[in-house]
């Protein structure tokens, strides 16, 4: 998992979960990310994933997580709102949202954009091209084959895009849009 440490990852750790579901602690044990209970002390260069975030993740997205870190938002579902709000006034790192993917979790397995911490880390490093580190961090995870088999063709399509713009497009040829 040598590969995966090579890109600066981490996790803004909120503390509104289960601990024992959750994975970006388990990531964390396994010493494939670092946590963090501060936002302040979070990472002033990178990516935030943020679901909530306007702009979709591309690979185009890349350089910045090389030249900064790749950081995820790991707090409750029912408290997201709150959470980025805090977060979008006190960091610097630029929001993007993941495309539609589908949970392969055990909590919120086959539903649209509920993505465990580990899913969205893993989902942006396929997206981003890098394939095997995408892999590698869902290791620790029974559930980590199912979201890939889940997800598959879509991560592929996403990371052949070039730009946020046929990302977007690109997610309307495997799933719905939500009505308004």
């Amino acid at each position: 998992m040598d590969d995966v440490k090579r890109i600066k990852i981490e996790a803004i750790h909120l503390d509104q979960d289960d601990p024992r579901k959750c994975t970006a602690k388990k990531l964390e044990r396994a010493g494939l990310i670092r946590c963090r209970s501060r936002i302040s002390s979070s990472p002033k260069k990178g990516i935030l994933l943020n679901p909530l975030g306007g702009t979709v993740l591309s690979p185009s997205d890349k350089d910045l997580v090389i030249a900064g870190s790749l950081v995820a938002l790991d707090c409750s579902w029912k408290r997201i709102v709150e959470s980025v709000r805090i977060i979008n006034k006190t960091t610097r790192l630029k929001s993007r949202a993941l495309p539609v993917l589908l949970a392969g979790n055990p909590v919120s397995w086959g539903r649209r954009g509920r993505l465990s911490t580990v899913e969205a880390l893993s989902a942006t490093l396929f997206i981003l091209g890098l394939k095997k580190e995408a892999a590698q961090i869902l290791r620790p995870f029974k559930f980590g084959s199912q979201f890939m088999t889940l997800n598959m063709k879509p991560l592929e399509a996403y990371s052949e895009c070039k730009t946020k713009e046929e990302v977007e497009d690109m997610q309307w040829n495997f799933f719905d849009p939500m009505p308004a």
